[in-house]
């Protein structure tokens, strides 16, 4: 864990060396989602292969490249793509964009996903506020020697998603004339989708939606003290749900990109209502002069 937060540092301070910027609004997109870092004004755009620590992303849909820039008069900085265990990789190369966003100076994080449905009263497009999670992965990212410098080392869960965040969406939502509903997400390793009796036991579980990412990114978040919201995009259905419907990655890009303008709408609307709001700070982290 020592040597993952040398090489956090290291790799923020590369980042933050191709930037007069300094974000403290970190962005994560999902599946079909990349839309909103065309939208980044002023920025640099890196791609993930040039960046110390970072892999290569190998899934359609996800650019590989992070975006630093401004997005209603805030500095962010956005990950148009990100990393999958399914991939191959260990849940410390899942997380560790996370971990260099911390070293960043990122105190807010949005985590975004593509999702399948599980609730029927969600439609294809709909846009879920993530209010809790189940972690499903058979893994934890925090496993192994901790860190203090990171965090404790049994970092409360309680508030994950952070109840202001979830506040603030909703209100966006109302100002722009969206939809949104609210659920549980039960993020699994992949990379097959779920069987129908699997749906049938995550709705037993409370789940309303299910993919294969943002959990590992949210506990990272969390252990690393950054405030952190997650919306996922109801893509398709879950399996079995509709009769002799097939699953495909296709069909959950085309859905994803199918409500782009109302996830990108939303999520400038959110960082408008945050950069006119006095609750949020926009100061250096406490944690960057501990460190």
């Amino acid at each position: 864990m020592a040597d993952l937060y040398d090489r956090a540092r290291d790799c923020a301070a590369f980042v933050l060396g191709q930037t007069a910027l300094r974000p403290r609004v970190g962005l994560i997109l999902g599946s079909g989602l990349g839309a909103f870092a065309d939208t980044i004004e002023g920025g640099v755009s890196i791609d993930y292969a040039s960046i110390p620590g970072f892999v290569e992303t190998t899934v359609q849909g996800h650019d590989g490249r992070l975006v630093i820039g401004r997005a209603e008069g805030v500095e962010v900085v956005v990950m148009a793509g990100r990393f999958h265990r399914y991939e191959g990789h260990d849940l410390d190369v899942v997380t560790f964009p996370v971990r260099v966003m911390r070293q960043m100076g990122v105190r807010y994080l949005f985590v975004t996903n593509s999702a399948g449905g599980i609730n029927a009263a969600f439609d294809v497009g709909t846009l879920m506020i993530i209010d809790d999670h189940l972690n499903l992965f058979g893994g934890n990212p925090l496993t192994g020697e901790n860190d203090e410098r990171f965090g404790p080392r049994f970092p409360d869960m309680t508030e994950a998603y952070s109840a202001i965040l979830r506040a603030e969406l909703d209100a966006a939502a109302v100002d722009i004339g969206i939809e949104v509903a609210h659920g549980v997400y039960a993020g699994l390793a992949g990379p097959s989708y779920e069987t129908p009796a699997e749906i049938r036991m995550l709705r037993v579980m409370g789940a309303d939606a299910v993919g294969m990412s943002t959990v590992p990114e949210i506990i990272a978040a969390n252990h690393g003290g950054m405030i952190a919201a997650g919306i996922s995009c109801v893509s398709n259905k879950a399996a079995g749900m509709v009769a002799d419907e097939r699953l495909s990655h296709d069909h959950v890009k085309a859905a994803a990109q199918a409500v782009g303008d109302r996830f990108v709408a939303l999520l400038r609307r959110v960082l408008s209502r945050m950069a006119a709001s006095a609750a949020y700070d926009w100061s250096e982290p406490e944690w960057l002069s501990r460190g």
